[in-house]
């Protein structure tokens, strides 16, 4: 079965999160600056199938895009661009890198380690995913 990535796009890091081949579990991959993105997931996808993109989609607190919405529109027409036959899902992505930061904070990790942002993009890209696996378990009664 294909896997899914997930990405929590910003200007300076993209936090890509992968699912295993049964898609059971949703994983941190890596994070990638925005102008090495296309290199890496061509890469990435000469050894492994990909099913899906899912992105966060960046929402105010009333539901309206956020001043990053239009950068990852942009991400979005970039991949589509690249990868046509991968189909793209967006999941609202409200609350993501607060979560992420809380449970770096809740770690245990030593102070260095817990002031990492780029281990917090991989974590908001990690709840991204886990978050439309259930939205898609539920959608199909799974």
């Amino acid at each position: 079965m294909p896997r899914i990535l997930a990405f929590d796009y910003g200007t300076k890091r993209i936090g890509i999160a992968v699912t295993d081949p049964m898609q059971i579990i949703a994983t941190g991959l890596d994070n990638v600056h925005p102008k090495d993105i296309l290199e890496y997931l061509k890469k990435y996808l000469l050894t492994e199938q990909v099913e899906a993109f899912v992105i966060g989609d960046p929402k105010q607190m009333d539901g309206s895009p956020s001043e990053s919405a239009p950068h990852v529109k942009g991400f979005s027409t970039l991949l589509k661009k690249n990868f046509p036959h991968i189909p793209q899902h967006w999941i609202d992505e409200r609350f993501t890198s607060k979560l992420a930061q809380e449970t770096v904070m809740e770690s245990g990790l030593n102070k260095s380690a817990r002031r990492d942002k780029k281990r917090v993009d991989i974590i908001a890209a990690t709840l991204i995913l886990q978050y439309y696996m259930e939205v898609s378990r539920l959608k199909h009664g799974v």
